[in-house]
């Protein structure tokens, strides 16, 4: 008669399922549109004032032949005969480095821009830019939403300017722009700021209104007379703190985990000490 398996007598633990917990925005955060008449306008601003200015990364092509580092290292570890024999060189007139590594034309008026999503990121989470332009060509968009709420916090204007890459990266010597801000005093911008901020349209974020009136914080009030004190003490130091009243977060249900593996308790064992 064949005999069963080893295995076969023991149940098979089933793997658990790997579950990851997200938080999904209930709100749509997309960019407001921009008229065609005020799109020309600001890319010509920007293409003349660009083209003025004539600043531009200038890149360094570098040729390195295979070995070359190993080959000066053993010259100079080890000098030949004719090398200690030869006397040395008088002091000859140096000449300028030669650039290694990409630079800008001009330092100083690069450093009044923010270019790239990340610097702007930086940026307006220090305070530090007057005005944020976006391209359209972002993929994924979702890359660019984050500026969203924080240009409205920071009351910073910002719009999506379509084809601002293809028009702004050659005249910069890139590849690509696809975010690109003014920081704060910026001498040599201060009249493109001057004329682009009145032509970007306001910025909608649900849970940040718009108008901060009496009347809003009258109704507020009104729906937090039934919490407790602490909270409305908090609430309204909040909303005398800064000018922006954040809604309440209201949590409908909360789901367990249906896969947590619950480890049973185990029982201690009491000992009986018998007497003699």
């Amino acid at each position: 008669m064949s005999t069963p398996a080893k295995g076969a007598t023991k149940k098979e633990k089933k793997k658990p399922i790997p579950v990851k917990t997200s938080l999904n925005s209930p709100y749509s955060i997309n960019w407001s549109p921009l008229e065609r008449e005020h799109k020309h306008f600001i890319l010509n601003t920007l293409k003349d004032k660009l083209s003025a200015v004539g600043l531009q990364k200038q890149r360094v092509s570098r040729f390195r032949e295979w070995g070359s580092r190993r080959r000066s290292r053993k010259k100079l570890s080890k000098p030949t005969e004719d090398q200690k024999l030869a006397p040395e060189p008088e002091e000859s007139v140096q000449s300028p480095p030669k650039p290694t590594e990409p630079r800008w034309t001009n330092p100083a008026v690069r450093k009044q821009l923010a270019v790239g999503i990340n610097e702007v990121t930086r940026g307006l989470e220090r305070n530090e830019l007057s005005l944020v332009l976006v391209c359209n060509s972002v993929r994924p968009a979702h890359m660019t939403c984050h500026l969203i709420p924080l240009s409205k916090t920071r009351s910073v204007p910002a719009c999506q300017v379509p084809s601002l890459s293809e028009s702004v990266a050659g005249l910069l010597g890139l590849k690509c722009v696809l975010a690109l801000g003014f920081k704060r005093g910026a001498e040599v911008f201060e009249d493109v700021v001057r004329e682009i901020t009145p032509l970007v349209p306001p910025l909608k974020v649900a849970w940040i209104p718009t108008d901060s009136s009496a009347k809003d914080k009258e109704k507020l009030s009104d729906t937090l007379k039934g919490q407790k004190r602490k909270l409305e003490e908090m609430s309204d130091e909040a909303t005398d703190a800064s000018p922006l009243i954040l809604q309440p977060l209201k949590v409908k249900k909360i789901i367990p985990n249906p896969t947590k593996i619950k480890k049973p308790k185990k029982k201690v064992k009491q000992k009986c000490l018998s007497s003699v």
